[in-house]
């Protein structure tokens, strides 16, 4: 059993600010014009890439001692600049000060996520067998352009299962934010192709010996036929032979892919709390 320490869970927030640091950097080196920002905080990082991005929040609070009400005020000044609000993740396992500060603050709960891992290794993932009418394979640049329509078509059309999220994002937002994090150096692409046709997709990124597995969607016609578990077993397999130990997914609480993480050996770690607080005056 994968046992969430904090010291694992800090692990896990530092790669995740890492993903997405990097990730808003690629946009920033893509568009030079959407004012970026990547300011370090508490330990964490906080992140703008434009207007309604799915990469404009906080991560990774209260694992190196307690946020100031100074870092907080700035953050908020930076987000009000902008005319967004400002969204945190906040890890159950931060230090609980972090909570009422923001609390006290204003912030209103809007929603959870959970964050689910499995240890790896090469011998714990040989009983899988990949079904005959699914092929996954890494994608490259020549197609590019069927991953990204695969997987923005697939999030575009959730499953409807388990707790709604809290945000919902337009078809040209998705595509836009799913392009710049291709970017993102590190992040590898997997394509699935069920019958020959193109199914379903996802990608992964290595760091600090953790195993990210991100954006990953199947297309609805495809969907209860083995696509995302096949990505799930590649990816799995992939990262243990690269030496990682852990690898992590996140997911929103009762929905199909925490079911379908869970059956691969994943185990709840923990819970993000997504605290908002809108611009003052909005």
């Amino acid at each position: 059993m994968l046992f969430a320490t904090t010291t694992l869970a800090a692990r896990i927030e530092r790669a995740d600010c890492s993903l997405l640091s990097e990730s808003v950097r690629a946009v920033g080196r893509l568009r030079p014009e959407a004012d970026v920002m990547v300011k370090p905080v508490g330990g964490g990082v906080a992140t703008y890439s434009g207007e309604g991005s799915p990469l404009n929040k906080v991560a990774g609070l209260g694992f190196e001692g307690p946020v100031t009400e100074a870092q907080l005020a700035e953050v908020e000044r930076l987000y009000a600049d902008r005319h967004t609000p400002v969204q945190v993740e906040l890890s159950c396992l931060a230090d609980p000060a972090v909570g009422a500060t923001l609390t006290s603050r204003g912030y209103q709960l809007v929603g959870f996520e959970n964050v689910l891992g499995r240890e790896l290794s090469t011998e714990g993932l040989t009983s899988y067998v990949m079904p005959p009418d699914v092929a996954i394979t890494v994608s490259d640049d020549q197609d590019f352009a069927t991953w990204l329509d695969t997987v923005v078509e697939g999030f575009a059309t959730p499953d409807g299962r388990g707790v709604p999220s809290h945000e919902s994002f337009p078809k040209d937002a998705l595509e836009r934010v799913m392009s710049d994090m291709a970017q993102t150096e590190g992040l590898v692409r997997y394509l699935a192709v069920r019958e020959g046709e193109p199914a379903g997709g996802g990608s992964m990124r290595l760091s600090e010996g953790i195993a990210q597995l991100c954006g990953a969607a199947t297309l609805p016609e495809h969907r209860r036929r083995g696509v995302q578990t096949a990505l799930l077993a590649r990816r799995l397999a992939d990262a243990a032979h690269a030496g990682c130990d852990v690898a992590v997914v996140t997911t929103q609480p009762g929905s199909k892919s925490q079911e379908n993480v869970q059956r691969r050996g994943f185990e709840l770690l923990y819970t993000r709390a997504i605290l908002v607080r809108e611009p003052v005056g909005s």
